[in-house]
């Protein structure tokens, strides 16, 4: 079975791996510091949480289909995959202020009624099951904690 952000040794995982990351950690891929790695994560989780995701371009609106499976499926996000222009992170940023960030959006997320959950329609991906929910979330920060060594 997959992981799960809603099951709490899951979620206990990623806040222990998160803990190890540093304003000064390293990717072993990519071009992001560590505080844009987790502004991505942030801004990605508080679409989750249910934030507007605005300025979609046409290409992933026509392949969403194909772009939710890839976040949904088992396999592992390839190294340096395209991302959202609103998940992009080019200027810098804060270490503090965005793990405080992260924090907080996973904390929501995982804080949710089963009810809040269902609520929810991902901009781009409209209805998931909890289970799609809580494995794509896992899947993400999996990706990113990865590319830091964590």
């Amino acid at each position: 079975m997959n992981k799960n952000l809603y099951l709490l040794e899951d979620y206990q995982e990623i806040l222990r791996r998160i803990e190890k990351l540093g304003s000064e950690s390293q990717p072993e891929w990519g071009s992001m510091s560590a505080a844009q790695m987790l502004a991505h994560c942030a801004e990605i989780q508080e679409v989750f949480n249910g934030k507007e995701l605005k300025n979609t371009p046409l290409l992933a609106k026509v392949f969403k289909g194909v772009i939710r499976n890839m976040v949904v499926n088992e396999k592992p996000y390839p190294k340096n995959t395209r991302t959202h222009p609103q998940y992009k992170q080019t200027t810098e940023r804060d270490f503090a202020s965005e793990k405080k960030r992260l924090l907080e959006a996973l904390d929501r997320f995982v804080s949710m009624t089963e009810e809040e959950v269902g609520q929810i329609r991902h901009p781009l991906f409209g209805t998931m099951s909890t289970r799609e929910k809580g494995w794509s979330t896992y899947k993400h920060l999996d990706h990113h904690l990865n590319q830091f060594g964590v």
